[in-house]
């Protein structure tokens, strides 16, 4: 282009478009009030159809994921109020509505504060079933809060008299209808939780529009049940019908009639299942003495009742048998003691401190006499071979020998001894050692042996 400007592909352009319509913070999150029409349920769970009134429509698609928490199903020409976002589909470029939630329209602002409170309830854990109470097998007395003209109370009355006729019902009548029906529900529970004189109490009424039952939605209301010290049993409306009372409540019943069944036993049955244990508790005590009764039979016809001195006889006789049994045995185990006693005895003498030191000291004694005459006979032995040593010694003495006239000659420096006359040189100067001294010569001439 000649100006420069960018070309889009018609990809871009819708994605761009697509992006401005999801940031828009109005088109992010809208109601819509509307009639469907065109309305397909694809098999893939998601639908299809187009929101109109009299001067427009606009496609929608509500995917499977938020359509299975629809509570109705959508019709062809239902009027609806739709909650969802604006965006593109970006393949053909057509803009359409997003739909994540769906009620029948008619009751708008009473929808919408009946799901948010329930949704605040919930999460504060007023519906756990852990905290539910369980409603009393057989009550003392029952309380009733609900109006005093209408086919419910009628309904539960009836039913009580039918199914427990002695079971006391204390009625509390109240609006269930209208501006001052919540805050007269509330009073009532209170004042039936101070009296403190029933077991169980059934708060509800008849069935109608959302508009009439609202009484039961109230915040107040259901706050209130779920703080009561006695069990409630919510009985509002038809079997379709459902309040917060309902998810508050210890039991929610389907009708009040139901309500009524729920709260106590029938007393047919009741007798019906009394008689059949007292039937059982007949057949078991009957069954029970005709066993004791064959048993006491069959003691009587033993030996023992019959024969009881014969019995004890033999019984005497196996005490007797026992009886020496058991004094061979102590004697037999005494005389091991005994003996065992006395060997201990014998071993602990020989053992004594006292005799291990006289043994001990004689034992030294005669150890060192003997080696006292050891160490003088070696001695005496040691002296004999010493002198001989002495006298053998002396008798190979060159001295000795040279006190018979003998003298040995040596060198000038008395390093050698002349043994011959090959050793001297006629001049040389030698040594003479005789037993008395020595002497020092000088040879002058020297002859040897012819």
């Amino acid at each position: 282009m000649a100006d420069g400007s960018r070309i889009f592909s018609i990809k871009d352009i819708n994605k761009y478009i697509r992006m401005k319509l999801e940031s828009d913070v109005l088109l992010g999150d809208v109601w819509l009030r509307g009639e469907i029409s065109n309305f397909t349920h694809h098999s893939s769970g998601h639908m299809y159809f187009t929101l109109k009134d009299k001067d427009s429509r606009l496609k929608c698609i509500m995917f499977a994921s938020h359509n299975q928490k629809l509570p109705f199903m959508p019709k062809e020409g239902a009027k609806v109020l739709a909650r969802g976002n604006i965006s593109v589909f970006e393949r053909d470029g057509n803009y359409q509505f997003y739909a994540t939630q769906m009620q029948p329209d008619g009751i708008g602002s009473l929808y919408l504060a009946f799901e948010q409170l329930k949704r605040k309830l919930e999460q504060e854990g007023l519906f756990d079933q852990s905290r539910k109470r369980a409603i009393p097998r057989h009550p003392k007395a029952i309380g009733v809060i609900t109006s005093p003209t209408g086919a419910a109370v009628r309904d539960i009355m009836i039913t009580l008299q039918r199914r427990h006729p002695s079971v006391p019902v204390l009625l509390f009548p109240v609006l269930v209808q209208g501006k001052g029906a919540a805050p007269a529900i509330v009073r009532a529970i209170e004042i039936m939780n101070q009296m403190a004189e029933v077991d169980v109490l059934i708060v509800g009424r008849g069935g109608g529009s959302l508009e009439e039952l609202w009484a039961f939605n109230e915040e107040a209301v259901a706050r209130k049940i779920a703080a009561s010290a006695i069990p409630i049993i919510s009985a509002v409306g038809h079997e379709t019908d459902f309040t917060i009372a309902d998810f508050v409540a210890d039991l929610r019943a389907a009708t009040p009639t139901a309500a009524a069944e729920l709260a106590v036993a029938n007393v047919m049955e009741l007798a019906g299942q009394l008689n059949q244990l007292h039937n059982r508790l007949l057949l078991s005590l009957r069954n029970t003495i005709s066993s004791r009764r064959d048993r006491l039979l069959r003691i009587r016809r033993s030996p023992l009742f019959v024969n009881p001195r014969k019995y004890l006889l033999q019984q005497a006789e196996r005490l007797d048998r026992l009886r020496d049994k058991l004094e061979h045995r102590t004697q037999r185990q005494t005389q091991r003691s005994r003996e065992k006693l006395m060997g201990l005895r014998s071993a602990l003498a020989s053992a004594h401190p006292g005799g291990k030191a006289v043994f001990a000291r004689a034992r030294l004694q005669g150890t060192s006499q003997r080696l006292e005459a050891t160490m003088i006979s070696t001695v005496k032995t040691h002296r004999i071979h010493l002198t001989a040593s002495i006298r053998q010694l002396d008798a190979l003495s060159p001295l000795k020998v040279m006190s018979r006239g003998y003298s040995l000659v040596y060198d000038e420096q008395e390093k050698s001894l002349i043994k011959t006359i090959s050793a001297v040189q006629p001049g040389d100067i030698v040594k003479v050692k005789l037993a008395d001294g020595q002497l020092e010569c000088q040879v002058w001439g020297m002859k040897g042996e012819a």
